[in-house]
């Protein structure tokens, strides 16, 4: 389904993968004007679970977290502030928790909902997702695994699935 609209789109880096004990450690967003925004959240207290192998893939300690990352409530309100009434998607089931968790955990609601990025697309659009999506990253050069760079990944991604044609045979 192409659109004229522009959507913003969010991800999550997380403690695992584990979607009872696991919570966010990075939100980062890519509004409709591509302008992105991250930010490390400080764990919560009672926030515990932490797998090394995901450290090996994102990159981030508990230490630095510890460190550098900002509230719970600080973040929650930072998003409530910046995102549309929706907000799009790759990974809904992980995404949606972890927003969840750190809703929860600010003790705010969110003014926006999350929707998984498929709804926004064709069929077509969905087979070439991602092939497209692997051109971009490696356009791009960024790494993969921390949330702004995601976003914007997916910002890109469905920019040249929906708004470029594939060339017709004769």
């Amino acid at each position: 389904m192409t659109s004229n609209i522009s959507p913003a789109f969010i991800d999550f880096e997380a403690s695992s993968l584990n979607l009872i004990e696991s919570y966010p450690i990075e939100v980062g967003l890519c509004l409709p004007d591509g302008a992105l925004h991250s930010w490390l959240i400080r764990p919560h207290t009672r926030w515990t679970d932490w797998s090394d192998s995901a450290e090996n893939i994102h990159g981030l300690t508990r230490q630095q977290l510890d460190q550098e990352g900002v509230s719970p409530q600080h973040v929650a309100r930072q998003l409530n502030e910046l995102l549309p009434a929706q907000v799009f998607c790759d990974a809904w089931t992980f995404d949606s928790f972890w927003l969840h968790r750190l809703f929860r955990a600010a003790g705010e609601k969110p003014d926006f909902a999350l929707e998984s990025i498929s709804v926004l697309l064709a069929p077509k659009q969905v087979q070439r997702w991602a092939g497209v999506r692997q051109q971009v990253i490696s356009e791009l050069g960024l790494p993969v695994h921390r949330a702004a760079n995601d976003a914007l990944i997916l910002h890109k991604t469905w920019q040249r699935v929906t708004c470029s044609e594939e060339p017709s045979l004769p």
